[in-house]
């Protein structure tokens, strides 16, 4: 069976990660969490004190140290999922937090910052048999993956779940925080200059607002087996 390139691209907390992980999973692939890496520098721009009392970034600082920045991921046997690494410090329970939530859109938007990580995505992905989850997978990072998926849910669907999973984690949660947190993350990832949120002409479209996980899952495995054989 020839190996390919998998993009999963879509809006925030519309289930793409679960989606991805279970079928790299499946298929023996290597999964990579490109919104974990966004949120990893975004982690690392809160840790070294690069944003202003007002929310902005210092752009410039930032853009000095991007170097400084190396994101890893390691495979965790006991949940079956890989974990996200900071400069080898393990950081998947801080980056998603809704501090980290809160300000990964604007810093995913910077120019420097998206160049970085593509580069590092792009050396990621050279031996294909991987599977891929993001923003503009399928329309920058590999404009010829072969298997591209667009994943949409309603912003309230994507609340839900996202508040479901934070209080499964024990963390506190506001409904309607997250759901004004969604709504600003799609605006901004919609409306951004570089590498904005769409649609690949050739992806197919998934609405999973009202499937089951299992669903989906059997979805896509049928959708990589057509790819595939």
């Amino acid at each position: 069976m020839k190996k390919i390139t998998i993009a999963i691209d879509g809006f925030s907390s519309c289930g793409k990660s679960t989606m991805a992980k279970d079928l790299a999973r499946r298929v023996g692939y290597v999964y990579v969490d490109t919104g974990a890496m966004y949120r990893s520098v975004t982690l690392f721009a809160m840790q070294h004190h690069l944003f202003r009392e007002d929310g902005s970034i210092k752009e410039e600082e930032l853009k000095s140290r991007m170097d400084e920045i190396n994101i890893s991921f390691k495979f965790n046997a006991e949940t079956g999922k890989p974990d996200t690494y900071l400069n080898g410090e393990l950081v998947e329970k801080e980056i998603r937090t809704m501090e980290v939530s809160n300000r990964v859109s604007p810093i995913a938007a910077l120019p420097f910052v998206r160049e970085a990580m593509v580069a590092q995505q792009q050396r990621m992905g050279k031996e294909k048999g991987i599977v891929m989850d993001g923003r503009d997978i399928g329309t920058v990072v590999f404009p010829d993956a072969e298997l591209k998926v667009f994943v949409t849910a309603s912003a309230e669907v994507r609340a839900q779940r996202r508040f479901d999973e934070l209080k499964g984690k024990g963390m506190d949660a506001d409904f309607n925080e997250i759901l004004k947190n969604v709504q600003e993350r799609d605006y901004i990832d919609s409306h951004r200059e570089v590498a904005p949120l769409r649609k690949a002409d050739d992806a197919l479209e998934l609405d999973n607002s009202h499937m089951t996980i299992e669903e989906q899952n059997v979805w896509l495995m049928k959708r990589f087996e057509e790819r595939t054989k």
